[in-house]
């Protein structure tokens, strides 16, 4: 393919105009950056689930509208994934409800367990990605300049670990007083600027420790 590749640390395939994965990625690269092409879907796994050792990847300013993760168990040490600038309508990263009582999608442990950033600015989202919650190591996510409407109690269930959530310029008009009661790290920032909400929301944030965190609420409606 065109892509660049060091032959240790950096694949680069940025503006390379290519439609798809080239087969001959490197699978011990760390960073791989596959941004500014016509991708139009990326598939973790080829079946093989010969893993990868990567740890940063960009996607962004791709041609992606849906993308599944569920199927992310050969990226065991991923700790940062852009998908910055795409038209994604539809992330999954909840499980598929097994059949009969089957076992068979007991691998939720091995979903993307080292990720720590992920980004989806830019992209065509109007619900947060259910499913949050099972990437066990997620700290920061940016969900800025979507068409989101509002937060649910379960849109961040389970995300123990997180301290960072981008919500910037959304279509948000209502917030669920429980939203974020239970992610007890939230320690940097909530930023919830350019959005619609037109009433205050203190029972809100009296549920977030004030002592570590900004909340930005600037430019709503009201």
């Amino acid at each position: 393919s065109e892509c660049r590749w060091d032959r240790q640390f950096l694949l680069n395939c940025s503006f390379t105009r290519i439609s798809t994965i080239p087969e001959d990625t490197s699978k011990i690269a760390v960073t791989a950056d596959l941004s500014y092409n016509n991708i139009k879907t990326f598939v973790c796994s080829d079946g093989r689930n010969e893993e990868w050792m990567l740890k940063h990847l960009n996607l962004s300013n791709n041609m992606i509208s849906e993308l599944t993760l569920n199927t992310c168990t050969n990226l065991p040490i991923l700790e940062t994934l852009n998908l910055n600038g795409n038209a994604i309508h539809t992330l999954t990263l909840d499980m598929p409800t097994p059949v009969h009582g089957s076992k068979k999608y007991n691998i939720v442990d091995r979903l993307l367990p080292a990720l720590k950033v992920l980004s989806v600015e830019r992209n065509n989202l109007n619900t947060v990605p259910r499913g949050l919650g099972l990437l066990q190591s997620l700290q920061t996510v940016h969900l800025s300049s979507n068409a989101i409407k509002q937060i649910d109690p379960k849109d961040f269930q389970n995300c123990s670990q997180l301290k960072h959530i981008d919500l910037r310029n959304n279509k948000i008009t209502k917030i669920h007083p429980d939203a974020f009661r239970d992610l007890n790290k939230l320690q940097v920032v909530v930023d919830l600027r350019e959005n619609a909400l037109t009433i205050p929301l203190p029972q809100i944030l009296v549920s977030l420790n004030f002592l570590q965190l900004e909340v930005y609420l600037s430019k709503n409606a009201w």
